[in-house]
């Protein structure tokens, strides 16, 4: 072997053993999950998903622990000042991605960009009032009224670097639901644990470590990749395989197969999320046979609706029996609960067509029914399955299934009879989120998530108040009252707190999984 040769080979051998020494360090984390994100634009819609899955990349000043209490992120402390005025100590030498510095002047820009009359999101800071620089790492906020919850709400509102908002013309907030887009809709700079390195939407979305993180990383991953796999068959196909190593949506029906694998963990719990059919509340219904006014209007209807529903049956056949069914429409560990909120009026399909009767529809009626195929547990089986008991007691649910990209915009349009809706409480973990963002009269940055025109001027009262009532032995009986309004109007119809089934391969070692079914891969460590 000549000299040239012997320095080619070796050179290969090094080049061999240097890509071995690197896949063997680069912990690389495929996570296949049952739906994309809807941007990488964290204000462009109200998701928990996606505000989990950007929660990687964009922090807050807060955050929650990995017992979902507060804790200092970007914000190292704080403190009333004033009974309606928080000042925040900014966090030091932390850097967005792509280098500038963090200050208080992105924080402001954020908390504008938020709050602005066009944001999905300004449901997601009720009390924002005004936001003042102290100096560069010193922020005051301005709240409308004394609100205990400002901590719990900014865990979610996460900071933008603002040099690099103006310098992409993307100061105003994005929709989604509307198909307002912007340069944030496909571009990421965050201050957080990872870096946006590519994305395909609906095909894959890869996020790299960021070396630079503020923070003390307990993870050992240098890369993650994000992949949409709606079909369930497909994603569990996958996981067996190892082409993905951790979903979020393990399908409930192959939950056993999943068990069985020799290298699949399967992580069962039931989150926080209540899971609701929203009524349509206007003049008329959408699509019905009864054009002159809403049947949905008068409670016997409602009721009729509510004990046409048979949820053990639901529950065994929809959920396999690993959903809890639900009389409350928030759970047992959200404040503002109280036991006999769980109390379901029970199935009763002979009360439910004397219900219909008596309000004048003796022979039934006819509705839309907007569920989508990607967004809840199951969510097509439910809808199918109420659609079936409601066929029963006469009443003819058309059921309009299809992806959550087609069907939220209908949603927030209004353009439904019923629909299915979750709610987790989240980021508050309190009930004050689905009074004043679901229950609440469309008002201001309330009711954003009002849909149906529903509204009750109690609960609106009671709401407000609770807002501004700093002692929690004072504040959460009034939630409860709330609470108690809607349910004895029958405003609602509950289903269940959705059962979560998380899986992963057998080389990731430590996944952190909460009762808000956020996955935190800041956590997550690989063999």
């Amino acid at each position: 072997m000549n000299s040239l040769n012997r320095m080619l080979t070796a050179t290969a051998a090094i080049l061999i053993l240097s890509t071995a020494a690197t896949s063997v360090s680069a912990q690389t984390l495929k996570w296949g999950a049952a739906r994309d994100i809807d941007s990488v634009d964290p204000y462009a819609f109200g998701s928990t998903f996606t505000l989990a899955f950007l929660n990687h990349v964009y922090e807050g000043l807060v955050r929650y622990d990995e017992n979902l209490k507060i804790q200092p992120a970007l914000a190292e402390s704080w403190a009333i000042v004033q009974p309606t005025v928080w000042r925040f100590k900014l966090r030091k030498g932390v850097k967005f991605q792509n280098g500038n510095d963090f200050t208080a002047d992105d924080v402001i820009a954020s908390l504008k960009r938020i709050s602005h009359d066009t944001s999905p999101l300004k449901g997601n800071l009720p009390a924002y009032k005004n936001a003042t620089k102290i100096d560069d790492h010193t922020v005051d906020l301005e709240l409308n009224s004394a609100y205990p919850l400002l901590l719990n709400d900014l865990t979610n509102v996460f900071i933008f670097d603002k040099e690099w908002l103006v310098a992409n013309n993307s100061e105003l907030p994005t929709d989604v639901a509307k198909g307002v887009e912007g340069y944030a809709t496909h571009n990421a700079n965050g201050t957080g644990p990872f870096k946006l390195e590519s994305r395909r939407a609906d095909a894959k979305t890869v996020l790299v470590v960021n070396p630079n993180w503020w923070d003390k990383p307990k993870h050992n991953l240098t890369r993650i990749e994000f992949t949409p796999i709606a079909s369930a068959p497909t994603r569990v196909a996958a996981l067996i395989s190892g082409d993905i190593g951790f979903t979020e949506s393990a399908p409930l029906q192959d939950l056993q197969r999943l068990q069985s694998a020799p290298d699949v963990k399967v992580r069962l719990s039931t989150e926080l999320r209540t899971v609701f059919f929203a009524l349509n509340f206007k003049d008329k219904l959408v699509e019905s046979d009864v054009k002159d006014k809403n049947p949905l209007r008068d409670k016997r209807v409602r009721q009729a609706l509510y004990q046409g529903l048979a949820m053990d049956q639901m529950q065994k056949r929809a959920l396999r029996g690993l959903s809890r069914n639900t009389g409350a429409m928030i759970a047992p560990v959200i404040p503002g609960y109280t036991p006999d909120m769980d109390e379901r009026l029970p199935f009763d399909a002979d009360k439910a067509k004397k219900l219909l009767a008596d309000a004048g529809y003796p022979n039934g009626f006819s509705l839309s029914l907007v569920c989508s195929t990607d967004s809840y547990v199951n969510e097509e089986e439910i809808c199918q399955s109420a659609a079936a008991m409601w066929a029963r007691i006469g009443v003819k649910a058309n059921l309009n299934s299809g992806p959550r990209s087609i069907q939220n915009p209908k949603r927030v349009k209004g353009e439904f009879d019923i629909t299915t809706l979750g709610w987790a409480n989240e980021p508050m973990i309190d009930a004050y989120s689905i009074l004043v963002q679901v229950m609440h009269s469309k008002t201001g940055s309330a009711g954003v998530f009002n849909w149906g025109n529903w509204g009750n001027a109690r609960i609106d009262e009671l709401t407000d108040r609770s807002a501004n009532e700093l002692d929690p032995e004072k504040r959460i009986p009034m939630m409860s009252e709330a609470l108690k309004i809607a349910r004895d109007d029958i405003m609602f119809l509950p289903l269940h707190q959705q059962p979560m089934a998380w899986a992963t391969r057998a080389d990731v070692s430590d996944v952190v999984q909460l009762s808000d079914n956020k996955p935190r891969h800041w956590l997550t460590r690989m063999k």
